[in-house]
């Protein structure tokens, strides 16, 4: 393991000078200007019930048990619609073929969790199909049990493998991942820093930290390399229908930007130097704030740096560009009063078919938006 994290640290101390990003794609538009039919794909309710789905991520290779192309799904309910209890990940295929890739028993996960299990939208396939699941638990599914809970990893088997807690892991919400070379930046944002002591008051301690892992070799999991606080100050406070609401999406750009979705600032953020600064950009700059954002929970970044963003507020999907211009608006739920609120939480793109997936928590199903 020494020579495997050597190595790892050695890659990493080279990654400012080396990491290089794509090229702008040309524009033709934005991205979901030709999509324009939502479709329902499959429900995301596993044999043991559990509801809500919250995390969405699109399967790029294909190892183990999990297939190419396919879309992963966390669950953040239980069956009796117990918010912080979920426990299952099931993965989807394009076509609505529905299997469960993971049941976690948390009396058997191999490491520290913090209250338990309590699948968030924070969700993540590195490479050799290690998945990173993020955990905020409650026992009783309000806010005043929840606790700080975790970074699951399991393998590409739906086992887990180790957790990752502490190192200001406080209720891990929402996450995105970048790979370079043997190492892996998770992008975490977390919302339980004060948030139940202050009982459903705003609080301003929302952070985004940068946990670094090395990935080298297949059969052993991720090793923790370090943790940086990169984002702080964001609004954060309990809800009893949201259970917590605070900094949630997030998604990385070309120039090495992190976008972060303030979902109580009804505003896009952007922290600069994301995968190499040593400190903490507070809140960032703001992108985008008001127009057409209703609360933005899941980001997704799309060809461009496209931000795509869902709102809690309503059904809305909006798609803003890196200068904060918003360029369009794609209504993904029109059900329940007001209409789509609630609903919407992880959401990814897939950029070979010109897609988007996203899970709908009123219906438990995932969803695409696609051409017609």
């Amino acid at each position: 393991m020494k020579t495997g994290l050597l190595a790892c640290l050695t890659t990493f101390t080279g990654l400012a000078a080396t990491a290089a990003f794509a090229a702008p794609a040309t524009a033709h538009g934005p991205f979901v200007g030709p999509l324009n039919t939502v479709r329902t794909i499959a429900s995301t309710v596993p044999a043991n019930g559990d509801v809500n789905p919250y995390g969405t991520v699109l399967v790029q290779h294909s190892d183990g048990k999990l297939h190419r192309g396919d879309i992963l799904v966390s669950n953040f309910n239980n069956s009796a619609n117990q918010q912080g209890t979920g426990t299952t990940l099931v993965e989807v295929s394009p076509r609505g073929k529905v299997t469960q890739f993971a049941q976690i028993d948390p009396a058997q996960v191999p490491g520290s969790c913090p209250g338990g299990i309590g699948l968030t939208t924070a969700l993540s396939v590195l490479p050799g199909g290690w998945v990173v699941v993020g955990s905020l638990p409650t026992t009783d599914g309000t806010a005043a049990t929840a606790q700080a809970g975790c970074l699951l990893v399991l393998d590409n088997h739906g086992k887990v493998r180790e957790t990752i807690a502490g190192h200001g892991i406080n209720g891990p919400w929402d996450m995105t991942a970048a790979t370079h070379g043997d190492t892996t930046d998770l992008f975490v944002t977390n919302v339980l820093n004060g948030t139940v002591r202050a009982n459903g008051k705003i609080v301003r301690r929302g952070t985004v930290l940068r946990v670094t892992l090395c990935t080298r070799g297949e059969n052993r999991p991720p090793t923790l390399m370090s943790t940086t606080r990169i984002g702080s100050g964001f609004a954060q406070r309990t809800d009893p229908n949201a259970l917590v609401i605070g900094p949630t999406g997030v998604g990385l750009g070309r120039d090495d930007t992190l976008y972060v979705a303030d979902t109580l600032g009804n505003r896009v953020t952007a922290i600069r130097d994301a995968s190499t600064r040593h400190d903490s950009a507070g809140t960032g700059r703001v992108v985008t704030s008001g127009g057409a954002l209703n609360g933005p929970l899941g980001l997704a970044i799309a060809p461009g740096d496209e931000i795509l963003t869902v709102n809690s507020g309503d059904g809305n999907l909006v798609d803003t560009a890196a200068n904060g211009r918003q360029l369009a608006v794609r209504t993904l739920d029109s059900s329940g009063s007001p209409a789509g609120a609630g609903a919407l939480f992880g959401l990814a793109v897939d950029r070979e078919h010109h897609k988007v997936y996203f899970v709908d928590d009123a219906t438990n199903t995932l969803n695409v938006l696609e051409r017609p």
